[in-house]
């Protein structure tokens, strides 16, 4: 059951005051905003433009109560089918800027990681390169730490300007933090365990020939061509690395490949990613982790936990 007749005309005036009335949006399909291309509707999505209108959002609905959730790429998500209560805060094309100023990069939360990437090489900054075909914005990549072949985002990051949310009802404060103080681990990170909602984000970079940069990107972009089923809807990699083991021959070991329930399936292409045929719900893609989940531990004894986080009703 939809709960936007919860947002009164008062709030819903407040955001569209700030945002823009083409910026609130009702009952808006979550399947639009995620690379699964799967999710319900979310009772009100909202388009900030810039981190201030970003932080009077969040304040004006923090007053109000209202339950939040902060969207980037939707690239590593699984959104209910029944979707999200409350509000959605989306950080993408509408807040994406990106400055470079000398061997620093700042970025807005919902610069695409590749766009960073993009602008450094063109900058003559490396540093980058691992992170380009990531397919998350920055702000989901200072959340989760975003890695990948041997690079992570706390590699190259300098500081955060963050969010920070108040007790319930009460406005947030923002604040820049230094790497050091954000105890950035395998796929988590302060942002992540304290709920800071990532406005910007600054990367140190070093100066390094151009082309030896384009080079390297070019190499990392072939092989995750070769390797993964970028052609077809998913949320990147399904479950984290189990410690001495990797997910993918695990479930290729178990037997899974190109397991299927319903829409949902394990990849032919790269056994670590579960794919959307085309019609998957979400639904599908729940049953289908707890039934890779329940063959790779009664075969092998490892428990392997989802990347994806599944948020929203189901």
């Amino acid at each position: 059951m939809h709960d936007y007749d919860s947002f009164n005309e008062d709030v819903l005036g407040a955001l569209a005051a700030i945002a823009g009335e083409d910026d609130v949006l009702m009952v808006e399909p979550m399947r639009a905003h995620t690379t699964f291309k799967i999710g319900g509707p979310a009772d009100v999505l909202v388009r900030p433009h810039s981190p201030e209108e970003a932080v009077r959002v969040l304040d004006t609905l923090a007053i109000a109560g209202s339950p939040v959730t902060v969207v980037g790429n939707g690239s590593d998500l699984l959104v209910g089918d029944r979707g999200i209560r409350g509000a959605v805060v989306l950080f993408r094309d509408n807040m994406a800027g990106i400055e470079v100023s000398g061997e620093r990069v700042t970025a807005e939360a919902g610069a695409l990681l590749r766009d960073v990437a993009l602008a450094a090489a063109d900058a003559g900054l490396s540093g980058m390169e691992p992170l380009w075909g990531i397919p998350a914005t920055v702000g989901g990549a200072c959340h989760m730490n975003a890695g990948a072949y041997d690079g992570q985002t706390a590699d190259v990051l300098e500081s955060v300007r963050v969010y920070v949310p108040g007790k319930p009802g009460e406005k947030g404060r923002v604040r820049e933090i230094p790497v050091a103080d954000l105890h950035m681990g395998y796929r988590r990170s302060r942002v992540h365990d304290e709920g800071l909602v990532v406005l910007s984000a600054t990367f140190r970079l070093a100066v390094a020939d151009a082309a030896a940069i384009r080079a390297a990107m070019e190499d990392y972009q072939r092989r995750r061509e070769e390797k993964q089923p970028l052609e077809m809807p998913s949320a990147g990699s399904t479950f984290k690395r189990p410690e001495g083991y990797f997910a993918g021959k695990l479930i290729m070991d178990s037997g899974l490949r190109g397991a299927r329930v319903g829409g949902a399936q394990v990849s032919e292409k790269h056994c670590g990613f579960v794919v959307n045929t085309g019609e998957a719900t979400a639904r599908d893609v729940r049953a289908l982790i707890e039934h890779i989940q329940s063959e790779v531990r009664e075969r092998f004894g490892v428990e392997l936990e989802p990347e994806v986080k599944q948020i929203g009703e189901f």
